[in-house]
């Protein structure tokens, strides 16, 4: 059966645009859309790039140092002057807050790049390698989880204060991140490992091998990035633990040394003076409490951007 030539048209790109229900867009371009409709983590993201700024660039704009110390204005509350009041010392509080919101984020995202690249590293070859390999090194992985983290890192720190006398009273900001850095890949490892060894019986990581593909190339360009969603969930999550973790060393005296601010030594320098100045622990007590609250709210918005099951 032969149809007339006039029941057939020509479509033009207009009316082909016109057919779609919507453009085709990519994997990321589709969590980027669903995280912009959720507006609790796009004022937490909003926040963090603030204080970021504020951080990097705030100190700056300031007449006055962390470390400037003016004893004829001691223990002063806010003022027009001094919008944070001045501790003990007669040191402005706004810049040092500032200043501690820059020790601070420093840790949470060097310990967050830490575990994003070693705990990535293990838990694949882990799960990718499997059979007596992957035993090893998740016993491996056991042993060091059997140990509390938080006694992991003061048994560090202590350590790098016998290692590096001279920096007195702390075991110095570089310490930190090494020893953040030694026990933080850990809940990573497991999550990447659980995530390849299901993406490795994937017919896509089977095709690969079959033609013959590089075992390291099938690990590092097919499966860590089919299991990219939980690994930055996991590492944004992280950044707040870090920062947390910080802040309790710098509260107990374990953290940077002293004229170095950091918000968990700012609340304990406050501590002694609570009754008579409740400024001085007021600030550094909201600024880490809204931090850890923004990466934790943008943390939940990228685990449902990310997660393919709540796309609609």
């Amino acid at each position: 059966m032969q149809y007339p030539k006039e029941l057939f048209v020509r479509l033009t790109e207009k009316d082909v645009q016109a057919e779609m229900v919507r453009p085709s867009i990519t994997y990321w371009q589709d969590a980027w859309r669903r995280l912009k409709k959720n507006p609790v983590a796009m004022i937490s993201l909003i926040f963090i790039v603030f204080l970021l700024l504020v951080s990097l660039f705030g100190p700056y704009f300031s007449p006055y140092s962390y470390s400037d110390q003016d004893f004829d204005r001691q223990n002063q509350g806010p003022s027009m002057e001094h919008p944070f009041g001045t501790d003990s010392l007669g040191r402005d509080q706004l810049v040092r807050v500032m200043y501690g919101a820059r020790i601070s984020l420093s840790v949470g995202f060097v310990a967050s790049l830490t575990t994003f690249l070693f705990g990535v590293i293990y838990g694949g070859i882990s799960g990718y390698a499997g059979g007596r390999v992957d035993n090893i090194m998740m016993r491996i992985v056991d042993i060091l989880y059997s140990i509390p983290f938080l006694l992991w890192v003061i048994m560090l720190m202590v350590l790098f204060r016998e290692i590096f006398p001279a920096t007195g009273g702390g075991a110095g900001l570089y310490s930190i991140f090494i020893a953040l850095g030694l026990v933080f890949w850990l809940p990573m490892a497991r999550i990447v490992r659980g995530q390849i060894l299901s993406l490795k019986e994937q017919e896509f990581a089977l095709a690969a091998q079959t033609i013959g593909a590089p075992k390291w190339k099938i690990l590092f360009r097919h499966l860590i990035p089919n299991a990219m969603g939980p690994i930055i969930v996991t590492a944004t999550l992280s950044i707040p633990e870090a920062i947390f973790a910080e802040a309790f060393l710098s509260f107990i005296g374990l953290g940077v040394s002293a004229p170095m601010a950091s918000w968990g030594m700012l609340a304990s320098d406050a501590l002694s003076s609570l009754r008579s100045f409740p400024h001085l622990l007021l600030f550094p007590a909201l600024a880490i409490s809204v931090t850890l609250l923004a990466f934790n709210f943008l943390g939940d918005g990228l685990q449902d951007a990310l997660d393919p099951r709540m796309r609609k």
